[in-house]
């Protein structure tokens, strides 16, 4: 048999097939010319004829970061960019691509500052002093133990010292800050006089760091936040709490993850927290506090480096203006909508897929994600759409499907499926079919 290879085209031939040259209209030139070489190239080497080239060339200029339905069940999905933005927020998205309000003062015509945009909407959401933004929670411990621990040493539970999703470690960040880290208590059993007993000469901070994606229960035991910041009063240290998944009500949905308010009101001296989980809003790590902690950490030097952009706090910005009305918050935060779902609203979009695509909806079990309660599944319903190499050819759709495969089936969990993508999604199961 002849060699496939043989009746590949040239370069400048595909280029002028009506297909490939409609491209070169949508997408510059270079990236098409790049686009049909690399695919004649990969078919050079699997030994493959030009049958469907148009189409992969057109799927290589595809955006690298692109839309996905979310069929998993998991709520806050990392791979998948954490929380979904509400609609207000990709609207300020847009009002801020171009010129804006960052740092100018339409007023006065002066220099204003970027942190000034939320620390109205924090304050008010969590009872703080003031507040200001990073670019993700971990740069904002980051730079809340350089501010403040002005490489002394920290104090912190055993019990605390995690690791979360990427390999970041709480003891890495610890030692990035140029702080030197004293551990007390054991895995499961920390007392206030383990860290009373732990404080010296050299210490300037204690810190509390909860266990976002484990627990540990059964014989355990911790410090109460008032205990310890009476005890940071009293021996005139900071106490800053990594508090991780930014619950900022009281709704039942949020299980056990610390709320910021109680935590400002504890006495804390900082508070960090994502943006990107509970609260429902884009990558950032939100600082409250002190007015005397939150300027220091405010104006570190580091904070050029690890402060968010115009579209961060754009997006930021509009989600903490929702969370001001708790109760409209509850349907206009996407995470939050997702959290709260009644069963029969779940139910009643299973069967509507269900029904779209031939397939049989059975119950199934949604998660939070984004480390925020990991031992509370959320009860919910799923659509069984086929078999599992049913998935593959979702993965590889437009737009991809991220399913879930569960004993040799590709499930389609409803729990993270908005009601507007039902169709989109039933469209995509019929092509991948």
């Amino acid at each position: 048999m002849s060699d496939p290879r043989r009746t590949l085209p040239a370069v400048n031939a595909v280029l002028a097939t009506p297909e490939v040259a409609g491209l070169v209209g949508e997408h510059p030139r270079g990236a098409v010319v790049d686009a049909v070489r690399a695919a004649l190239a990969r078919r050079r080497t699997a030994a493959e004829g030009p049958e469907g080239l148009a189409a992969e060339v057109a799927a290589r200029l595809r955006p690298a970061l692109r839309r996905v339905i979310n069929a998993t069940g998991v709520v806050v999905h990392t791979n998948l960019g954490r929380a979904p933005l509400a609609a207000a927020a990709r609207r300020a998205l847009l009002d801020a691509a171009g010129a804006c309000t960052l740092e100018w003062d339409p007023e006065t015509g002066a220099r204003a500052s970027r942190h000034d945009l939320v620390q109205d909407h924090l304050r008010a959401l969590t009872g703080a002093e003031a507040a200001c933004v990073a670019n993700t929670n971990a740069g904002a411990v980051l730079l809340a133990l350089v501010a403040l621990g002005g490489g002394g040493e920290v104090v912190v539970s055993r019990g605390q010292l995690v690791e979360i999703g990427g390999g970041f470690r709480v003891p890495d960040v610890l030692a990035a800050s140029g702080c030197r880290l004293v551990e007390v208590g054991t895995t499961n059993r920390t007392r206030l006089a383990d860290y009373a007993d732990a404080v010296g000469p050299r210490t300037r901070a204690l810190l509390v760091v909860h266990p976002s994606n484990f627990r540990v229960v059964g014989f355990t035991e911790s410090v109460p936040l008032g205990d310890l910041a009476r005890l940071a009063r009293a021996r005139g240290l900071v106490l800053v709490e990594d508090a991780g998944s930014g619950a900022l009500g009281g709704d039942p949905a949020f299980g056990d993850e610390p709320r910021i308010a109680e935590s400002v009101a504890a006495g804390a001296d900082v508070v960090c927290f994502s943006a990107d989980k509970l609260l429902g809003g884009p990558q950032a790590g939100c600082v409250v506090g002190t007015a005397d902690a939150v300027s220091r950490v405010r104006g570190h030097p580091l904070m050029r480096a690890l402060r968010p952009d115009k579209l961060t706090l754009a997006a930021l910005e509009a989600t903490l203006a929702l969370h001001r009305d708790p109760a409209a918050a509850r349907d206009a935060v996407p995470v939050l909508r997702m959290l709260t779902t009644p069963p029969e609203v779940l139910d009643a979009r299973a069967r509507r897929l269900a029904g779209l695509i031939g397939a049989e909806v059975v119950a199934s079990e949604g998660r939070t994600g984004g480390g925020a309660l990991p031992a509370t599944p959320i009860p919910s319903r799923a659509v069984a759409a086929g078999p599992a190499a049913l998935a593959d050819a979702l993965r590889r759709g437009d737009p991809p499907v991220a399913a879930v495969v569960r004993d040799g089936r590709t499930l389609l969990d409803v729990l993270t499926v908005a009601d507007d993508e039902v169709d989109d999604l039933a469209a995509c199961v019929r092509s991948a079919r």
